[in-house]
C-alpha cells in the first residue's frame, strides 16, 4: 500500500497507520508481507474442513487505502447484521475483531458485491490485537505477570499468569467483580423489558444465558496465584498440565470467552487438585472487553473521526412464544403451504446389506 493523500482529513491507510501504532507494528502494511510469511499474524485457522479454513489478515481487507473516513463501526465479528447497521448509520470503514471470510461473514455474497453497495471499507486484526493490554486479566479480578499469547507453539492459544488485585480475596470476589464491571443488572432490566413488551416471557439473551460460575471449590475459598486461559483456542489438559508445572503455585484457575462444562476433564483436575475453577465472561461480551479498548484508541488517534461501538445482541424465543401474530401467521403459512407438502411421504432408509 503506497502512500497517496486524498485531500483533507483522515483516509483510510491513516487509520491503518493509527492501527499500526497502537499494535506496536503488528499490522500488514504490505500485502508482500502475506506472500513472504514474514508477519507472525497472519495465519490460517482450520478445523480441516474442505474449503472452511480461513486466513487471519490483521489489515484492510476490502476497500481503499485512499478513501476518506469520517465514521468508523468498531465490532467483534462482521455480520449480514453489522453491514445493515453501517449502511444505516452512513459508517465508511468497519475495524473488527474476529478475522472475516466472504459470503461467511456478509450474508452469503462476496464482499465485492456488497460493502461497494454502502462504499464501506473493511479492516480486521485479530490475533494483532491481542495481549496489547490487560484489561481482561483486571475485569476477572487479578494483574497478569506473564502472557505467552501462542502457548505450547499454538498462534491464538493465550495464557495468563496473574495475581489477585487488591481487595479480591476470594472466588466469591472475582464472580461479584465481573457481576459488577460487567453490568448485568442493565442486561437483566433490558431482557425483563423486552420479554414484557413482546409477550415472550420464554425469550433469552447470549449474554445473561452464560453468566460466570464457579465449577471447583467455594465462594469463600482464596484466591491469589491465578492462571486464566480460553478453552476455545486449542487449549488441552496437556497445556493445563505444563501450565501447572510452570507455575505450581497457582490455586486458582479461570477460563473465559468460551466455557467449560461441569463434567470436563479441566474441572474435574482441578477438583483433584482442591483449585478453584471460573468460567468467567462469555465470548458474548467480548465487544467490551477487548472492543471498547480498542475504539477508544482510535478515537484518541484520530481526534476527526467519529468512532462507534457495534454490539449486537443475540436472542433466542421458544416459537410458541413468538409474540407477533402477524409474522407468526406469516411463517407457518409459508412452511405448511410450500415447504411441508400434505402429499410428502417419508421415504424409509435402506438398511445395509
Amino acid at each position: 500500500m503506497n502512500r497517496q493523500t486524498s485531500g483533507s482529513g483522515t483516509d483510510v491507510e491513516q487509520v491503518m497507520e493509527a492501527l499500526n501504532q497502537i499494535s506496536g507494528g503488528r499490522m500488514v502494511m504490505n500485502w508482500q508481507e502475506i506472500a513472504a510469511g514474514t508477519n507472525p499474524y497472519v495465519v490460517m485457522k482450520t478445523s480441516n474442513i474442505p474449503g472452511k479454513s480461513v486466513m487471519e489478515i490483521p489489515g484492510i481487507v476490502f476497500g481503499d487505502a485512499r478513501k476518506p473516513v469520517r465514521r468508523i463501526g468498531v465490532g467483534m465479528t462482521l455480520t449480514e447484521s453489522m453491514i445493515e447497521l453501517a449502511s444505516g448509520m452512513n459508517l465508511d470503514l468497519l475495524v473488527v475483531h474476529h478475522p472475516v471470510a466472504d459470503a461467511a461473514s456478509s450474508g452469503g455474497v462476496p464482499f465485492a458485491d456488497y460493502l461497494p453497495l454502502y462504499g464501506l471499507s473493511l479492516i480486521e486484526m485479530h490475533e494483532a490485537f491481542h495481549g496489547l493490554h490487560p484489561g481482561m486479566t483486571f475485569l476477572h479480578g487479578h494483574s497478569k505477570l506473564a502472557t505467552d499469547i501462542a502457548f505450547g507453539g499454538i498462534p491464538g492459544n493465550v495464557l495468563h499468569k496473574g495475581v489477585a488485585l487488591r481487595g479480591v480475596r476470594t472466588a466469591g470476589d472475582i464472580l461479584q467483580r465481573l457481576e459488577t464491571w460487567m453490568g448485568r443488572d442493565i442486561d437483566i432490566g433490558l431482557l425483563e423489558a423486552e420479554r414484557a413488551i413482546r409477550g415472550e416471557s420464554g425469550l433469552q439473551e447470549a449474554t445473561l444465558a452464560n453468566p460466570a460460575r464457579l465449577l471447583s471449590g467455594t465462594p469463600d475459598k482464596p484466591v491469589e496465584h491465578i492462571l486464566h486461559f480460553f478453552p476455545h483456542t486449542g487449549f488441552t489438559m496437556e497445556h493445563l498440565e505444563t501450565a501447572l508445572a510452570l507455575y505450581p503455585e497457582t490455586d486458582t484457575i479461570i477460563a473465559s470467552i468460551s466455557r467449560v462444562r461441569e463434567d470436563h476433564p479441566f474441572v474435574g483436575f482441578a477438583r483433584e487438585r482442591g483449585l478453584n475453577f471460573i468460567v468467567g465472561n462469555p465470548h458474548s461480551v467480548e465487544i467490551l472487553e477487548n472492543g471498547l479498548p480498542l475504539a477508544y484508541a482510535l478515537e484518541m488517534s484520530l481526534p476527526d473521526v467519529e468512532v462507534f461501538l457495534l454490539r449486537e445482541r443475540v436472542t433466542a424465543v421458544p416459537l410458541r412464544e413468538i409474540g407477533h401474530e402477524g409474522m407468526v401467521s406469516y411463517g407457518k403459512e409459508m412452511a405448511e403451504t410450500y415447504l411441508v407438502s400434505k402429499s410428502f411421504k417419508a421415504v424409509p432408509i435402506k438398511k445395509d446389506a
